[in-house]
């Protein structure tokens, strides 16, 4: 499944959604990506992999394996589009066809037991621990017409969602 990163750590029904979700479905896997690949331009987007279950008592998630593919990687659109040798890292962390119980956390892949993410607040899935070099190095920074796209990307993306919000509340007056 496919989210933007508002649907990770959104309170009211984002937050139902996920507790629901995990403990309804065995959520193991999610890849976090860098903006604009699945949505508009601005907009960050994760991949969860889950695996449904029978309905039970208990919660079917266990533990959950973040993948970082976002903090200290810069992609574009057209000067360095993100490709599939870029995911190497990702499958080969994955391991697929193998017990789950056999990944070994790396730099970017960090597992999350369902207890650790219960108690984050709103059990809140807007997961990081990488430091993002590029805001520590002045010297490494991105070039100037990068930062500048980046800039309009999240603007860009923040009045798609005001539009939403004022769209909504327009249609709940009218009603």
């Amino acid at each position: 499944m496919v989210l933007p990163d508002n649907v990770l750590f959104e309170g009211g029904a984002g937050e139902t959604l996920r507790r629901r979700t995990l403990r309804d479905f065995d959520v193991h896997t999610m890849l976090r990506l860098p903006t604009g690949i699945f949505y508009a331009q601005g907009v960050k987007a994760n991949v969860l992999f889950f695996d449904k279950k029978p309905a039970a008592e208990r919660r079917w998630t266990e533990r959950l394996w973040v993948y970082d593919l976002r903090t200290n990687q810069h992609f574009t659109l057209k000067q360095n589009p993100l490709r599939r040798h870029h995911l190497d890292d990702f499958v080969s962390c994955y391991a697929s066809g193998k017990p789950r119980s056999e990944r070994v956390e790396t730099e970017r892949l960090k597992s999350f037991t369902y207890d650790e993410l219960m108690a984050r607040d709103k059990a809140n899935l807007d997961i990081t621990w990488l430091r993002d070099e590029s805001l520590e190095d002045m010297d490494n920074l991105p070039a100037p017409e990068v930062i500048a796209r980046e800039i309009v990307e999240d603007l860009t993306a923040a009045l798609l969602e005001f539009e939403a919000v004022a769209s909504a509340l327009e249609a709940d007056s009218e009603s």
